[in-house]
């Protein structure tokens, strides 16, 4: 199914939707800037990392209506160059980032190229055949490390400030580039995080990189029994907010009262 112009939230320019967007953008920076007095660092820099990577995600569906299932394929090999660059050739942590970012351009040229040429359901199964390739490139390559990954990546002084180049600095702040950024589950859980947060939107994807990091950290301890809770945050808000929170929110502040 291929999304028509029309039907994208973001492609309607209502001045005062916009307005209501931009209120909940200052609030959202607002808490960013007094979170890390509440927060454990490194939660925070996961989520600033995912956010960015569901906002790469809403840029092409949100914006242009195109469904990837392979969107992880980018990320994880940013990761793998990023960690390469970083603990193999002894780069510093921007130029290993910069090198990172460069190697998931270079990729999106050529997935670009094979997949623009189908739409809808046709576009999205084949960026995940090709991301699953990928992945299973990343499994047999041997600079990668296979299953254990790259390990004890040097994190260098400028992490905290650049922790929002999504998958070349998320290898940075955990110091491992591992199969998790590659596989297919990668793509889904930004799926989620898009639509959670609200699809099309200016900070959706941001709000909902934060719902769902947060509850995979404060409910890791009950191990599988998150991926139940993701699904039924995801089924409520499905039936709940069906233009995300940040929808909610904007319809809620351009109401009259």
């Amino acid at each position: 199914m291929t999304l028509r112009a029309s039907s994208i939230p973001a492609l309607r320019r209502a001045p005062g939707r916009w307005r209501s967007e931009y209120t909940v953008f200052a609030v959202i920076a607002g808490l960013l800037v007094v979170a890390p007095f509440f927060a454990y660092p490194v939660f925070l820099m996961k989520c600033l990392c995912m956010a960015l990577f569901a906002c790469a995600f809403n840029l092409l569906i949100g914006y242009v209506g195109l469904l990837s299932f392979g969107h992880a394929m980018f990320m994880g090999c940013a990761g793998y160059g990023s960690a390469h660059a970083a603990k193999v050739w002894g780069l510093p942590p921007e130029v290993s980032i910069l090198f990172g970012t460069a190697v998931a351009a270079a990729l999106g040229l050529v997935v670009g190229w094979l997949a623009i040429r189908r739409q809808g359901v046709y576009f999205a199964m084949i960026t995940l055949g090709l991301a699953q390739m990928i992945y299973f490139f990343c499994l047999e390559a041997t600079f990668t490390h296979g299953e254990d990954g790259i390990q004890s990546v040097p994190r260098g002084m400028l992490s905290a400030a650049l922790a929002g180049l999504a998958g070349a600095t998320k290898v940075l702040v955990f110091q491992l580039a591992s199969l998790t950024d590659v596989h297919w589950t990668m793509s889904g859980e930004v799926i989620l995080m898009t639509l959670i947060g609200g699809l099309g939107r200016f900070s959706g994807p941001v709000v909902g990189a934060f719902v769902v990091v947060a509850l995979e950290n404060y409910l890791a301890g009950f191990g599988s029994w998150v991926t139940v809770v993701q699904g039924v945050v995801f089924v409520l808000c499905v039936l709940t907010f069906r233009q995300g929170i940040i929808g909610k929110l904007s319809a809620a502040l351009n109401r009259p009262l």
